[in-house]
Parts: C-alpha cells; structure tokens; sequence
C-alpha cells in the first residue's frame, strides 16, 4: 500500500510539473506575442514623438509671443501647457504659403533675385545648386526617381542585390559608355541611406514587381521582411551533407523543439 500511495505521489507531482511547464511555456509565448505588438507601435510613437519634438525646439522660440496660444494659457489660466506638434503645424503652413507666394508673379521675381544672390557665392552656389536639383528631381511629379526597384547582379556575375532605379544615364558618361545604360543607386544594409551609384547597361537589370517601399523593408531587414509574391516557392539549397557532429546537434535541437511545444499545448483533459 506504501508503494502504491508514493506511487501516487509520484504521478500527481509529476502531472504538477508538467503542468507548471505548459502553463509558463503559455505565459512566454503571450508575452513574446505582446512584445511583437507593441514594439512597432511603441518604437514608431517614439521616433515621431522625437521628430515632432526636435521641430518643436527649433520653430516654437520663433513665434512671436502673441500668435503663441501658450501666452494666453499662461496668462488666463496660469498654466503653460507646451502644445505639442505647434512647431510642426508651423512649419507646414509656413512651407505651403512659400509655395503659394512663389508661385505668383512677385514670388518669382524674389525667388530669382535670392538666386541670382546665391550664384554669387563659391562655396553656398555648388550647394544651393546641388540641393535644389536633387529635390527637383525627387519631388516632380513626372520623375520616377527612386520609383522602381530593381536587381543587379553585384558584386559579381551570379550574385543579386536590390537596388533602386533613379534615371537614364545621361550627358558625357552616356557618350563614353556607347549604348543605354540606367542609373541605380544600390543601398547597404541595414542603413540605406549610404549606399553606391552605379551605371548598369538596361538589359542586365531586372526590374521587380514589389513597390519601393516593399524593397526597403527587405534591405533594411536583411532579408527578413520577404514581400508576399503570388509565385512563392519554397527555395531549394543544394548544400553539403554535414557531418555527424551536425547532425547530432539537429536532431537534439529538434527533440527539444518537439518537447517545447508539446509543453507549450493545453491538455486534452484540461
């Protein structure tokens, strides 16, 4: 009878245990499922917060004190609030009435008079000149800059890279080249804001279907933001047969996957 009970005893620990481990292994995957919630949420919020407050500090000192309806919470309520997101409301009207002047007769005049003053100047000219036809490149509506993403085989035959195409090669390099070539500017990962620019000829390019915002998440990714593709295949790696050491270690990983997941499982009697 002794046996039987520690018998017992055995079984209901053991059933206790393994159902401490189902329920912490359940607790784990709930929290790894918040975290991949809220972590694009919380870090995206952040990075806005930090841009609206940059803008914020540098245009918000600029407002004159009686167009500043914090002036008026001070005085009035005896409270200053701060009003987030001032400084980039300013901003945007400010731009837009830019926009709207410049397009008059007296606002091309000005413009070009600010030009003429800026063409007198070595170092602010190249500048100025520079900046100003990069914009106009990326922002006319008829341009199809940074439009197309692309594949090009770099940095040797066989090898594919993302890339993003910008324009036809054009003036002297067009004329050196002897036949039609495109302009590409091939990012790096996972920053893509630096990057090379290279003159590939048109043919040798594959252009992709997937938008560019699509291929930037898979640069920055590296590779691990895979755009959906109606023609998806499982990819095949014609690899070496690893030896046995490997091969051990892959099954006791797979063993202890099986394990996790069967942990991981409500009981059928729960």
């Amino acid at each position: 009878m002794q046996g039987h009970d520690h018998d017992g005893d055995d079984g209901e620990d053991g059933d206790g245990g393994r159902h401490g481990k189902g329920l912490l292994a359940r607790l784990r995957a709930y929290f790894l499922a918040g975290v991949l919630v809220t972590a694009p949420i919380g870090i995206t919020a952040a990075l806005a917060w930090w841009v609206v407050e940059v803008i914020d500090r540098q245009v918000v000192p600029l407002i004159p004190d009686r167009y500043n309806p914090d002036t008026y919470f001070r005085e009035y309520l005896g409270v200053e609030i701060g009003l987030p997101g001032l400084g980039v409301l300013v901003l945007l009207v400010t731009i837009t009435l830019i926009g709207f002047l410049t397009a008059g007769l007296v606002g091309r005049w000005v413009f070009g008079l600010g030009e003429k003053m800026l063409d007198r100047m070595p170092v602010i000219r190249s500048f100025y000149k520079l900046t100003k036809q990069i914009f106009e490149t990326v922002l006319r509506n008829q341009s199809d800059a940074f439009r197309q993403a692309v594949l090009v085989e770099y940095p040797r035959r066989g090898l594919w890279a993302v890339a993003f195409l910008t324009a036809g090669t054009k003036g002297e390099i067009r004329a050196k080249l002897k036949k039609d070539h495109v302009n590409i500017f091939l990012p790096t990962t996972p920053n893509p804001t630096s990057g090379f620019l290279l003159f590939v000829p048109s043919e040798e390019i594959i252009v992709l279907d997937m938008p560019v915002e699509d291929a930037v998440k898979l640069v920055i990714s590296a590779g691990i933001v895979t755009p959906p593709h109606a023609d998806d295949l499982e990819p095949t790696l014609d690899l070496p047969e690893p030896d046995e050491a490997t091969q051990r270690k892959r099954a006791r990983t797979r063993e202890e996957i099986k394990r996790a997941l069967a942990q991981g499982k409500p009981h059928e009697d729960a």
